[in-house]
């Protein structure tokens, strides 16, 4: 999907998310770091008035810019892309509304523009409300589920990646009691397989070594505390081993660990709080979510809008730094990978 014209030159597009979230500030906080050559490589699609709205709050002497496909960035600056006609300002944190969810919809739809186009190079995405996107006519319940739609992917995961620790989900916001019946054998080996190919071509890992966790308390107990174990992950795994280090099922309570201390690039796990539990516990000021299987490049901060703390001055810009960082490693990664 991306035109061949998409470079590592190329800035990377980072979506500002709800306007009334704290999107704003900790795209201010970014731009206003001492590195500022690292957000220089990035432009904000999102809303001049509510980033000038912000930084002013914030006491932040920004040069918050305009900006237009094919220009050059000035480092100095924060440029922006405008989208649509300007939101009413002063924005009201904490409180959006059917404007704030069009507004964030609209900036999704845009940056996957621009990469196609070969204007940018990957997506950033600050968080959005759910919920205000579906109220505002959107019909997907997320982020991940619009940009599968938006460019046409049929499949795609979630990995949550950190210097520590890489975790790829086979399911992801489902309630717990639905995750046994999603569960199948042919869901886990493509979750191996997608996560394998993750990590050659976007992490530079040339034989990655995967974990795949247990459902079950101890792995089952050999078939005491369920059978999943053996029914579907053991044969997900065995087919898998064609090509590269793969193991399991391991003891969930256990493999975490393991990986923690260097044992594994990434541990497959079986449902949502199972892998993303031990994650924050070690990532949760610098972990990126990232979307595998989509033909861009997409990272993301890995919380969410905090519309208690929006516009009072304590959100904290490191996780959007790690996903830019992230973004530019692959796709690097994957230019090295295709050259």
């Amino acid at each position: 999907m991306p035109s061949a014209t998409t470079s590592i030159s190329s800035p990377v597009a980072i979506t500002m998310g709800c306007p009334a979230g704290i999107g704003p500030e900790i795209l201010c906080r970014l731009f206003h770091l001492a590195d500022r050559p690292a957000a220089g490589r990035g432009v904000v699609v999102g809303d001049l008035g509510v980033l000038r709205q912000a930084a002013e709050q914030l006491g932040m002497p920004l040069t918050i810019v305009r900006w237009r496909p094919g220009e050059a960035i000035d480092p100095q600056t924060l440029p922006v892309l405008q989208v649509g006609a300007p939101l009413s300002t002063p924005i009201e944190w904490g409180r959006p509304d059917a404007a704030t969810g069009q507004a964030m919809g609209r900036y999704i739809e845009e940056a996957v523009r621009l990469i196609a186009d070969g204007h940018c190079s990957a997506l950033v995405t600050c968080p959005i409300s759910k919920q205000s996107l579906q109220q505002a006519g959107y019909p997907y319940p997320g982020h991940t589920e619009m940009l599968a739609a938006l460019t046409s992917t049929a499949k795609v995961r979630m990995m949550m990646a950190g210097p520590r620790l890489k975790v790829v989900l086979v399911t992801i916001h489902v309630a717990l009691r639905e995750v046994p019946g999603l569960l199948t054998y042919k869901e886990i080996a493509d979750c191996i397989r997608m996560t394998r190919e993750c990590l050659r071509r976007d992490f530079a890992i040339a034989n990655p070594r995967i974990a795949v966790a247990g459902f079950n308390p101890h792995g089952s107990e050999q078939g005491l505390f369920g059978d999943e174990e053996a029914r579907l992950i053991a044969p997900a795994v065995a087919q898998c081993q064609d090509s590269g280090e793969v193991s399991g099922p391991w003891p969930p309570d256990t493999i975490f660990h393991k990986a923690a201390s260097g044992r594994f690039d990434a541990v497959i796990a079986m449902y949502h709080d199972q892998g993303l539990i031990p994650f924050k516990l070690l990532h949760f000021a610098d972990g990126v979510n990232v979307t595998l299987g989509l033909p861009i490049v997409r990272t993301s901060v890995d919380h969410g809008t905090a519309y208690d703390i929006a516009g009072r001055n304590m959100a904290d810009p490191t996780s959007l730094a790690a996903a830019l960082a992230l973004a530019q490693t692959i796709v690097a990664n994957r230019r090295g990978r295709a050259a």
